[in-house]
């Protein structure tokens, strides 16, 4: 007798914090118009049927099937049919989870992924998750949960977006705005007294809800923000350490090997040496 035993790394087993609050299944038949809103939460669209326009942000898309529209908390956004095609698509509200996406929809808080190579694997899933909540058998809601965590992972690995879990506790427009506005501008030399500016926020207030939120300050979320741009430069461009400590907000270059080595654990040049295309090559 043949066995083949395959064991599993323990400490890639982490359980997530983000929580399904609801699904939807929509099509549309000419009798209800989308209106632009927002929501406290995270919300994936994926269509199934049909041709659309999705308005995120005063930017339009197109959508057809196998489409998957991903939209941050407080982005406002709505989708409008095609009436020739209508839009049939799932949605999935998801509380506590905040993307992070790729060069194509970078510092942007909303992205559009096509999946028809996983066509199959994603109908499978949302199938089943679809059985389960209107068969509603015991467990169906933790059953439901596991699938979108299972979700989630899937499309992360093939689309190589970042998840972040948050707080479940409802972030203010306001620090969503500063927090849009860090992630658009962390080049850009901002302070506290920005923040408040662009938030017309009170400056204890602002920090505070942020750090509740976020888990990080302000300030440190931007340096975070701009440490994450430089590793990226580090590993893909032959930018001087100066031009990518500039380029990525820092007031110097010390400076900005300083705050590097104290966040990564090695200096710029060590971290692009390691990360160099060679070096991946010969690992």
């Amino acid at each position: 007798m043949g066995v083949t035993r395959y064991n599993l790394d323990v400490d890639e087993l982490k359980k997530t914090d983000f929580r399904l609050l609801y699904v939807t299944t929509s099509k549309y038949e000419g009798d209800w118009q989308s209106l632009p809103h927002t929501h406290h939460f995270t919300e994936l669209f994926y269509v199934l049927n049909g041709t659309g326009n999705f308005l995120i942000e005063d930017r339009l898309f197109t959508v057809s099937p196998n489409d998957l529209v991903i939209v941050n908390p407080h982005i406002e956004h709505t989708e409008k049919s095609m009436n020739a095609n209508p839009l049939e698509y799932i949605v999935f509200g998801i509380e506590g989870l905040i993307f992070t996406f790729d060069q194509k929809f970078e510092n942007e808080n909303f992205g559009l992924y096509n999946f028809s190579a996983e066509k199959n694997q994603l109908t499978y899933l949302l199938n089943f998750m679809l059985q389960e909540i209107q068969e509603k058998n015991p467990h169906h809601e933790t059953i439901c949960q596991n699938i979108l965590e299972i979700l989630i992972l899937y499309i992360n690995r093939t689309h190589d977006l970042g998840i972040n879990t948050v707080p479940s506790s409802r972030m203010s427009k306001e620090c969503a705005a500063a927090k849009r506005f860090l992630d658009a501008n962390y080049a850009q030399n901002i302070t506290l007294d920005t923040l408040v500016d662009v938030t017309h926020m009170n400056k204890y207030y602002l920090v505070h809800s942020f750090t509740k939120y976020t888990g990080l300050s302000p300030i440190n979320y931007l340096i975070q923000k701009r440490v994450q741009a430089s590793m990226d430069l580090l590993c893909n461009t032959n930018h001087s350490i100066a031009q990518i400590a500039s380029s990525t907000g820092f007031a110097s270059q010390s400076y900005f090997s300083q705050i590097f080595k104290k966040a990564v654990g090695l200096s710029p040049n060590q971290y692009r040496k390691r990360n160099s295309p060679q070096e991946q090559k010969n690992k």
